[in-house]
């Protein structure tokens, strides 16, 4: 999915950012390969400041893909911490086993394969931070099971909602994933118990304290 942001400057920033060690590099050049989805290094930066900045110990992965996020997620949360991962596609956590091994980290996670909403309803207990990143037409769905669960103070992230640049004008009929986001960006913005920003960098990440 392409971004919303200026090509000039989405270059600019990329060209700031530190680099990336061998394994998120891996990671990168194969999502792109591959057309997996990732959430890209600008985002995941962001994704990881915010989780150390409340020194996030317990996070869920709503849609975790090769595990590029999980990664990021897994060095923010330490040695003590841990971070759920879910995906549908077996060979997708399996993929995913493997970097997060070679970098080390693997002992942080927890692999969840099946739908990520069911295993959110399964898996018990509060967390410090949940990052959604599902199929969009589940983002109002998410938006009610996840923000329960999120603890007062903790962050609930979510990606791709500028979608594109398509959440600007009415869904056309039958775009059943730009009606969901849109839902979804209302249902966040209007939420007595968030606090929401839509950063506009990539394809949008919206950014939602919980207040208490």
């Amino acid at each position: 999915m392409p971004g919303i942001f200026e090509p000039d400057a989405e270059k600019y920033i990329h060209s700031l950012l530190p680099a990336r060690d061998a394994v998120l590099r891996k990671m990168e050049r194969y999502a792109a390969k591959h057309k997996v989805p990732i959430v890209g290094p600008a985002c995941a930066r962001v994704i990881q400041q915010l989780a150390l900045s409340i020194r996030a110990r317990r996070v869920f992965e709503m849609g975790s893909a090769i595990g590029y996020s999980t990664l990021w997620l897994a060095r923010a949360v330490g040695p003590r911490g841990k971070v759920f991962y879910t995906d549908g596609d077996p060979a997708n956590a399996e993929r995913a086993q493997s970097y997060l091994r070679e970098a080390g980290m693997l002992g942080r996670v927890e692999f969840l394969v099946g739908d990520a909403l069911k295993s959110l309803k399964a898996t018990p207990g509060q967390f410090d931070l949940i990052f959604n990143d599902v199929s969009k037409t589940q983002y109002p769905e998410a938006f009610k099971l996840a923000v329960p669960r999120v603890r007062v103070g903790g962050f609930f992230i979510t990606d791709n909602v500028l979608w594109s640049g398509k959440l600007v004008r009415p869904a056309a009929a039958g775009d059943r994933e730009t009606a969901a986001i849109q839902k979804f960006n209302r249902l966040i913005y209007k939420s007595p118990k968030l606090m929401t920003t839509i950063v506009p960098l990539r394809d949008g990440l919206a950014v939602c304290l919980k207040k208490g």
